[in-house]
């Protein structure tokens, strides 16, 4: 179900739909088309299939990616403290990135960052009230105590989190994602379309794009 890379998986066609979204938008501004994608890989590109003519993605993670095809570059960088002038590209791209940030500060820093440097953004994000933890894929595990959190990381892999042996690394785990509400995304892009994606009566992820 939670499985991204496999094509047959809930996961992966949640991400196809969503792109679909996306590809509405690349398609309507004019080219060439500059992207930064905050957190993305070449996996994740070729994984949706994307083949558009006249289009350049930068890939922005922690560590330079290798190898790479035409038309991606890959550079290290900090979300919240990007290192471009304003509106340096047509797009600011980010899928499931701004939760890993520990805190809403840094993420109102990232979103900052965002319209800063993009002409136009799609952000996308779990929705902190779907009653499945995306990264755990583990019922209510959000809003169990911080404790019950990390213990449950200590003793059990779950979902796209491995077990972690020591306390200090299952606590940084569970430190590291903090999922968002709606509120909170508008309060921080507050010039952004809403874009929910849903699972049955639920909310599933919210996509913010200007």
């Amino acid at each position: 179900m939670a499985d991204n890379t496999n094509k047959k998986s809930l996961s992966h066609r949640f991400r196809q739909r969503r792109f679909r979204v996306f590809l509405e938008m690349v398609r309507s501004l004019p080219k060439p088309i500059s992207i930064l994608d905050i957190g993305g890989t070449l996996a994740f590109w070729e994984g949706m299939g994307f083949s558009e003519d006249g289009v350049t993605i930068t890939l922005l993670n922690l560590e330079v990616q290798h190898p790479l095809k035409p038309c991606f570059i890959s550079i290290t960088g900090d979300a919240t403290a990007l290192d471009f002038d304003d509106q340096s590209f047509d797009i600011v791209f980010s899928n499931s990135v701004i939760e890993h940030l520990y805190t809403f500060e840094q993420q109102q820093k990232m979103a900052t960052e965002v319209q800063r440097v993009g002409k136009t953004y799609f952000i996308q994000t779990p929705n902190y009230w779907f009653p499945i933890e995306p990264h755990w894929v583990f019922p209510f595990f959000q809003y169990l105590p911080f404790n019950w959190r990390v213990w449950l990381t200590q003793h059990f892999p779950l979902g796209h989190i491995p077990r972690q042996n020591e306390r200090s690394e299952a606590e940084r785990q569970v430190r590291e994602i903090r999922l968002m509400t709606k509120a909170e995304l508008q309060s921080i892009f507050p010039k952004a379309q809403l874009y929910r994606e849903r699972f049955l009566f639920f909310t599933k992820s919210f996509v913010m794009k200007k």
